[in-house]
């Protein structure tokens, strides 16, 4: 009996030391949540890397107007985005689980909405150490309503990075290779290869980010990343744009206007681009920027239409179905984002509320499996302009988390062969 209940401990023993942690992944909004947005301190920076010590700000709106209560609370993270066994005193001065009391209602708009607005570090809040974090917001009955990531570092060591053609043939037309060298000049690494990490981002996102890349070789204090199938990526297309800050004018790709309960905007029909020869058309990247003629504060005077969307498809897409993305909604794949096929007019259709301003937006396919092709309609060549955003982590021996010592950018507006 007791050699029994030793090996059932030892068995659950054994499982614990195993048992891995699920890395915290971001949570969609609610219905009711829209226009989210986390800005750090540079300039048409989609996703927040802030060295330590500057402000993150952070704005929602909830549609509802009824001037709910929400509240912030942070978690650092290691590299692979799962919770760091740091207690909050150690990454944090203050405290978080606080109420968010900035916030308005709107002025002068159809759609009622209340904007929330969040500034760290604050009065409550101070983040004392580098590393990933993730921000989330719960209401009064403790439920999460969304959680978005974002990264602070320091700025220790140098990244120099380049965009090149790829060296495989088959796709040395659709891909861009990311190569880059990461110099060291003032630490000490024993083990280069498990003390530092590095994650490469397109277009700041994370969801198709690469990870465990270790460095090739070393020259000197440098730390070389020359490969030439690993590190690449889908160029993509140029992104589909469209501005309606005057909401009961014509705009950019806004074909026909209709003011029911709220505006509708009916966007000129998209079509499939695969194929197609690359066409340059000045993008921001997947972003977004929230603007209105009227008024002076669009935070709060920006008002809410109904975007109609559509597409002309005639290729196959039997067992999958097509999403309208961008950084307006995370990426995400929801119904709410779904266009459907309506046999009246041909096309694949959706309406979508969204506040007034300039947003980039790309179709994607979902097949069966639940994979994403971002390329399938939009096709992918190697010209395609992009930002890439690598960010370096260390970890030095007996230390219990992933530090950031520094980050390294490009774009291929000028790709090397």
């Amino acid at each position: 009996m007791i050699t029994r209940i030793f090996t059932v401990f030892s068995l659950f023993f054994v499982l614990c030391m195993y048992a891995q942690v699920a890395p915290l992944e971001e949570v969609e909004p609610p219905y009711f949540i829209k226009s989210i947005d986390l800005i750090g301190t540079n300039q048409g920076d989609q996703f927040p890397v802030l060295q330590l010590g500057e402000p993150l700000r952070v704005t929602f709106d909830d549609v509802n107007g009824d001037e709910a209560d929400y509240y912030y609370k942070i978690v650092h993270c290691n590299y692979d985005w799962t919770p760091s066994n740091l207690a909050k005193a150690q990454y944090m001065r203050g405290m978080d689980n606080q109420r968010i009391i900035n916030y308005e209602n709107s002025f002068n708009t159809l759609q009622l909405y209340s904007n929330y607005r969040l500034t760290i570090p604050n009065q409550f809040t101070t983040l004392l150490l580098t590393g990933n974090y993730m921000l989330s917001i719960y209401n009064d009955d403790d439920e999460l309503m969304f959680s978005r990531k974002f990264i602070i570092y320091d700025n220790i060591v140098g990244v120099g990075a380049a965009v090149h053609r790829t060296r495989d043939l088959s796709t040395i037309q659709e891909d861009q290779l990311i190569q880059f060298e990461i110099n060291v000049p003032n630490m000490q690494l024993r083990n280069p290869e498990r003390e530092l990490k590095v994650a490469i981002l397109k277009n700041y996102r994370w969801k198709t980010a690469i990870t465990d890349i270790k460095p090739q070789y070393t020259l000197g204090t440098r730390f070389v990343y020359r490969y030439n199938t690993e590190t690449a990526f889908k160029g993509g297309n140029e992104y589909l744009n469209f501005e309606n800050k005057e909401i009961r004018g014509g705009n950019v790709s806004v074909a026909s206007i209709e003011l029911r309960d709220l505006y509708h905007n009916y966007l000129h029909t998209d079509i499939t681009r695969a194929g197609q020869p690359y066409t340059f058309n000045p993008d921001i990247n997947g972003d977004f920027v929230v603007n209105t003629i009227v008024g002076e504060d669009p935070s709060i005077e920006a008002d809410y239409a109904v975007i109609h969307f559509s597409l002309q498809n005639y290729m196959d897409l039997t067992g999958s179905k097509v999403y309208v993305v961008g950084r307006f909604n995370n990426y995400a794949i929801s119904e709410e984002n779904q266009l459907f096929y309506n046999p009246e007019t041909d096309l694949y259709e959706a309406q979508l509320l969204m506040k007034q301003g300039f947003y980039n937006y790309k179709y994607v396919v979902v097949n069966e499996k639940g994979d994403v092709d971002e390329t399938k309609i939009s096709g992918s060549n190697f010209e395609t302009e992009n930002d890439y955003l690598i960010i370096v982590y260390f970890r030095k021996f007996g230390e219990i988390y992933d530090r950031v010592i520094g980050i390294g950018t490009t774009n291929s507006s000028v790709i090397k062969n």
